[in-house]
C-alpha cells in the first residue's frame, strides 16, 4: 500500500509562513474527508484541519483557525495546507491523512485518523 508522500516542511521564524503539500499516488486511497496531523514529542497526535472531498468544506482546531487554510486539488489527488502567522506550538511533524472521522470524547468531538498517513514533514517555529 503506497503511502501518501508529504512536503514542504521547514524552518521559519515565529510570524513566518509555509505551505505543506501532500500527494496521495493510489486514488483509491482517499476517503470522505482528508486530514493534516501533527504530532510533537511527549503529545498525542492532533488533528489540525480536514475538508471534506465532496463539499470541501473545511474544519480547523481552535489553535489555528484563521491562520491556516487547508485545500485540495483532487485531479492532482494533492492536499495542501497554507500556514500563515506561525508561532513557536505550531512546531512539530506534520503528517497528510487520507480518511478522517469526528470521534466524541466527553462534550467534544476531535478529528481522528483512519485512512493512511505519510512519512510526515518537519516545520519548526523560532522565535
Amino acid at each position: 500500500q503506497e503511502q501518501p508522500v508529504e512536503s514542504g516542511g521547514g524552518s521559519v521564524t515565529a510570524g513566518g509562513s509555509l505551505r505543506l503539500s501532500c500527494v496521495v499516488s493510489d486514488s483509491a486511497l482517499i476517503g470522505g474527508c482528508m486530514a493534516w496531523f501533527r504530532q510533537t514529542p511527549g503529545k498525542d497526535r492532533e488533528g489540525v484541519a480536514s475538508i471534506w472531498t465532496a463539499s470541501g468544506s473545511p474544519y480547523y482546531v481552535e489553535s489555528v483557525r484563521g491562520r491556516f487554510i487547508i485545500s485540495r486539488d483532487s485531479a492532482k489527488n494533492t492536499l495542501h495546507l497554507q500556514m500563515n502567522a506561525l508561532k513557536v506550538e505550531d512546531s512539530g511533524m506534520y503528517y497528510c491523512v487520507t480518511d478522517c472521522t469526528f470521534r466524541r470524547r466527553g462534550r467534544d468531538f476531535l478529528l481522528a485518523a483512519t485512512g493512511v498517513s505519510g512519512q510526515g514533514t518537519q516545520v519548526t517555529v523560532s522565535s
